[in-house]
């Protein structure tokens, strides 16, 4: 059991060592992590550079005995911050859009994916903290709520644009337009159930394996084909998937029930 908690924290920190890499390499923000706000941004190389500094020394942390909660807590509480303060506000304020359209809200679900897989990474540590980060403790069972949000969105939003997803099946695989609603249905069904507190366990475990089989399947071909195209937006996806494939096998080791749903319960 310790060693797959330890493989699921890993996956997360691999994508973090690769995310720094590529701000330090491009010197911008990766659009998930900084809105287009980014653009009006004074020394923006210098904060780039800084922040993928961050993320290589957070990702290294993640996997040192001892320092891996603090660190998954302060990266979910930046995540949340710049979520909030930088998608959010440009969603809300200065998107020409209409926000209805759910995949206008792609980009931004992705760090709130990220910021609530950093709690989960947390959650997974059972050392416990005295300090100021202590207070984030108090976030830190509800942050799988904030992962499995996105994944029921990328469901809902695999059936919605199903037509327009099924280049990204592979070639090799017959009826792509199948898959790509196969796996709408899964990522919906398993993101509600585990946020109602349905069998967790294993759905949880099932999820991890079905992202874990599109990193291979899917990401890699694809990161593999063109690793620096769109500022190696292609790879930093690949990391995307295989860092959710390590929440929700976390999500499924160490989460006995939701914490919301224990709430309620003690309310009654």
């Amino acid at each position: 059991m310790k060693q797959l908690i330890r493989i699921g924290q890993a996956f997360y920190a691999a994508a973090l060592f690769v995310y720094g890499c590529q701000q330090v390499y491009f010197g911008s923000f990766r659009d998930v992590f900084f809105s287009v706000y980014q653009l009006h941004l004074p020394f923006l190389n210098v904060f780039a550079f800084l922040f993928g500094l961050y993320l290589i020394i957070t990702g290294a942390l993640l996997v040192v005995p001892g320092t891996g909660k603090k660190a998954a807590l302060l990266l979910g509480a930046i995540w949340m911050a710049l979520f909030l303060g930088t998608h959010m506000t440009y969603e809300l304020i200065s998107e020409p859009n209409k926000l209805y359209h759910l995949g206008l809200w792609t980009t931004p679900l992705k760090e709130l994916a990220l910021a609530g897989g950093a709690f989960v990474v947390a959650y997974s540590f059972e050392n416990s903290l005295t300090g100021k980060l202590a207070v984030l403790e108090k976030i830190m069972p509800y942050g799988n709520l904030f992962f499995l949000y996105t994944m029921t969105s990328y469901g809902i939003s695999h059936l919605i644009y199903a037509e327009f997803l099924v280049n990204t099946v592979p070639d090799w695989m017959a009826n792509h337009l199948f898959w790509v609603n196969l796996t709408g249905i899964a990522l919906t069904a398993s993101g509600i159930a585990i946020m109602l507190g349905i069998r967790i366990r294993i759905i949880a475990l099932l999820l991890s394996l079905m992202i874990f089989l599109w990193f291979w399947l899917v990401h890699v071909p694809g990161a593999l084909s063109n690793p620096v195209a769109n500022r190696g937006n292609l790879l930093a996806s690949a990391f995307d998937a295989l860092a959710y494939s390590g929440v929700a096998l976390l999500i499924g080791l160490t989460m006995k029930q939701q914490k919301w749903v224990e709430d309620i319960e003690r309310w009654r």
